[in-house]
This record gives C-alpha cells, sequence and structure tokens, in this order.
C-alpha cells in the first residue's frame, strides 16, 4: 500500500513538474525533485531516470547532496514570487495581498538562503 501511495505521488508530482514546465508561475524542478523522492520509494528504475536526466538529473543531485539550488533557480523563484505579489496587491482585495506577500518573502528568503548548486 505505502508503495503504491508513493508511486502515486511520484506521477502526481512529475504531471505538476510538466505543467510547470509550461505555465510560467507553477514551479518544475522542484515537484521533479519530489517525484524523485516518491520513485526513490517505490520504484527504483523511474528514480534512476529521473536522476540520470540530463536537464533535471543535476538538479536533483544538488539538492540531495547539498541542499543546493543554481542561482538561476533563485533568481527565477524570486521574479515568480514578485510577480504573484504584484498581481495580488493589483487585483486582490485586502489583506489577502499582505498574505501573499508574507509568503513570498518568506519563501523567498528561505530560498535565498539554500548553498548554490
Amino acid at each position: 500500500m505505502k508503495r503504491t501511495l508513493y508511486l502515486a505521488g511520484g506521477f502526481a508530482s512529475l504531471a505538476l513538474g510538466t505543467v510547470g514546465a509550461l505555465l510560467p508561475l507553477l514551479p518544475t524542478v522542484p515537484f521533479v525533485i519530489l517525484a524523485a523522492f516518491c520513485f526513490a520509494r517505490s520504484s527504483p528504475a523511474l528514480e534512476r531516470r529521473l536522476v540520470e536526466h540530463p536537464r533535471f538529473g543535476p538538479h536533483i543531485v544538488a539538492w540531495r547532496e547539498k541542499g543546493a539550488i543554481s542561482r538561476k533557480g533563485k533568481r527565477a523563484a524570486l521574479a515568480a514570487f514578485a510577480v504573484s505579489a504584484i498581481v495580488a496587491f493589483a487585483f486582490a482585495p485586502m489583506p489577502a495581498p499582505l498574505i501573499t506577500l508574507a509568503a513570498a518573502l518568506i519563501g523567498g528568503a528561505w530560498i535565498w538562503t539554500r548553498p548554490e548548486a
């Protein structure tokens, strides 16, 4: 049962990562890293395919070994947070934009403090 749940979680995360490749505000790499985590507990063959992937493999390995995020990834995440906060202030009624801003600042600070790959 546990293996099945991890396998389903891995496929769901991979699906979200695929959607994230098409939508500018949805991240891709964190979902692929989560998929690798789930596949490591359910399907070593699928995990190996992700770790050996030429585009996503280095990000997965860097995260696993050092908890590292590339400088480009950090900049992209912070830009997405900024756009989200700006959109919230432009279109959402108060206090929702303040909550969005707080989440962006907390998330951005955490991302920025991660080591760089």
